[in-house]
């Protein structure tokens, strides 16, 4: 296969798109470690939150957000090329999702006392304000659909920026609730929050910052969106504007995020088996800390981190481009993509794995609420989920092939496969006792992202023929052994710093913590870059090229 890099624009573009989601995801962090001080890490208000929180997003996914995020970009595309710049198109197509969404967030929400009972394990005492957070939480789904369909449409005309900037606006919202929950309501440290002594001021003050957050990143890509001047508006035309293809892939894409989300309830309800168990483990003499449906999340929130980063960043832009390819036939630029963005997301990917395995428990200090116990726990489930993080990248962008070429029918052949097995796994860590149940399901999870990658390969082989795996491959060998050897510098390191002893530096305070990933972290970014440097690994000053073109400038 020929040489090939990252094109230039889309370096450029995949830049402005990362340095908005890293500063999202640095917000991110910010919000979980002051809800961590507000209402803890492991307890059982926290777990019930968390559960009632995830579940917007879960529900949006579930029945319209593979069209929205997969199907909807090669449509506009092909719209954008008629004479009306698609506006007819996207009109309609903003018009129904609107509306349809409207819908299903009311259904759902006056549903929210049946639905929760499905989805966990909340015993009676926990379901009551289970429920009220659902209350003020579930409209968000209108909201998460509007951004995507409106970003989607952003993105299909190459205004990628917005798109990722607006979750800062979201975090923005959601920090100052936190603060002002601190100041006016109090901490989990001096409260001892539950469900007995919760207040609707403190629901009011958390979930409603919460969905705000929400209302307003929705509300902010409206000032790009009218910025394309295409001219919407309303319109409730179904017929003869190209829906019905649209509709083709839609139908498979639908199936698969049923398949894959139905899935992912099927975790979310075993990992409540914890959450449900707190208590008793809380009274045991001496009490016992364990991992909840909350570290869960947590250790998912720290491993997708690159992914979300790098890979979705890059892999906006490659969509794009392979759908433009596939519209050609070109289907040598279509490997060219492929090839040259697994190699690329590999160096970033891979290096952050290693540093979230080595660095774990440091790291979770900063989300544990002031309680090292917690820590303990949450950085355990952090290493079982981090190690997976290279596989989940290279799963995502490998799909987005299938879905450039309109072929909605093979991932979901895939999501099949890969939820057959998720669900077995799930099935066996829900027969684990109930505090080693979500280490369970963090091993399930790193055991689907390597399949995904394993069955990913078998498929796009057969599509497009060789795309460059065995290069890719050899890339990747070279890149995991430059990763292992800074691992074993920064643990060494660690390990001088107190890391692995319950009274050493590391683990005494926030700061000591500070201190340990500052120079545990460095060590292991200057020996990594020259470790690839020695290994000859030529995609390093692919992936470096925008970022320092950045920094001159």
């Amino acid at each position: 296969m020929a040489e090939n890099t990252i094109a230039p624009s889309a370096a450029r573009s995949s830049a402005v798109m990362a340095a908005g989601t890293l500063l999202s995801r640095v917000l991110g962090l910010v919000r979980t470690a002051l809800l961590a001080v507000a209402i803890g890490n492991a307890g059982l208000v926290t777990d019930i939150f968390s559960s009632a929180n995830v579940l917007p997003n879960f529900i949006y996914l579930l029945l319209a957000g593979g069209v929205f995020n997969a199907v909807l970009v090669p449509q506009i595309i092909k719209a954008s090329k008629r004479p009306d710049r698609g506006r007819e198109y996207i009109s309609s197509i903003m018009t129904l999702s609107l509306v349809g969404l409207a819908a299903i967030t009311l259904v759902v929400t006056l549903a929210a006392p049946w639905i929760l009972p499905l989805v966990t394990f909340l015993n009676e005492s926990q379901l009551p304000l289970a429920t009220t957070f659902a209350y003020w939480l579930f409209p968000q789904i209108f909201f998460y659909g509007a951004y995507a369909v409106i970003g989607q449409t952003l993105n299909a005309n190459g205004r990628f920026g917005a798109y990722m900037w607006a979750p800062v606006v979201n975090n923005v919202v959601a920090i100052a609730g936190l603060i002002v929950f601190i100041m006016l309501i109090g901490r989990q440290e001096t409260n001892n929050f539950s469900p007995e002594n919760w207040t609707s001021s403190a629901t009011l003050v958390l979930a409603g910052s919460t969905t705000l957050g929400i209302v307003l990143q929705a509300a902010v890509l409206l000032i790009p969106l009218r910025k394309l001047g295409l001219g919407l508006r309303p319109n409730f035309r179904v017929r003869g504007i190209g829906l019905r293809q649209t509709g083709k892939v839609a139908k498979w894409t639908i199936i698969t995020m049923l398949v894959g989300n139905g899935a992912y309830l099927i975790y979310t309800k075993v990992a409540t088996i914890a959450t449900n168990a707190r208590p008793d483990y809380a009274a045991m003499n001496p009490p016992e800390v364990i991992a909840g449906h909350t570290n869960l999340e947590t250790a998912s929130m720290f491993y997708m981190i690159p992914h979300s980063v790098i890979t979705l960043s890059l892999a906006t832009v490659l969509f794009n481009q392979m759908s433009h390819a596939f519209t050609e036939g070109n289907l040598t630029q279509v490997r060219s993509t492929i090839s040259s963005g697994l190699r690329s997301i590999g160096v970033a990917t891979i290096f952050c794995s290693a540093v979230l395995v080595v660095l774990a428990g440091p790291i979770s200090m900063w989300f544990s609420g002031g309680s090292t116990a917690s820590a303990v726990v949450q950085g355990q489930v952090l290493v079982l989920l981090s190690i997976s993080a290279p596989f989940l990248s290279a799963t995502f962008l490998m799909n987005r092939a299938f879905y450039a070429d309109e072929d909605g029918k093979t991932p979901m052949i895939m999501q099949i496969i890969l939820s057959v097995f998720g669900i077995l796994l799930a099935v066996g860590a829900a027969l684990l006792p109930p505090n080693r149940i979500v280490f369970g399901l963090a091993v399930a999870y790193s055991l689907g992202n390597i399949a995904g990658v394993l069955i990913s390969h078998v498929f796009l082989t057969r599509k497009l023929g060789n795309y460059g795996a065995a290069r890719i491959f050899d890339v990747h060998v070279r890149m995991t052994l430059a990763a292992l050897g800074c691992a074993v510098l920064g643990a060494a390191a660690l390990g001088l710093l107190g890391g692995y002893s319950a009274g050493g530096f590391a683990w005494q305070s926030l700061t000591g913590s500070l201190v340990a990933l500052v120079v545990c972290g460095s060590l292991m970014a200057v020996s990594y870059y020259f470790m690839l440097r020695a290994l000859k690994v030529r995609e390093l000053d692919a992936f470096l090229a925008p970022i320092l073109a950045k920094v001159r400038r």
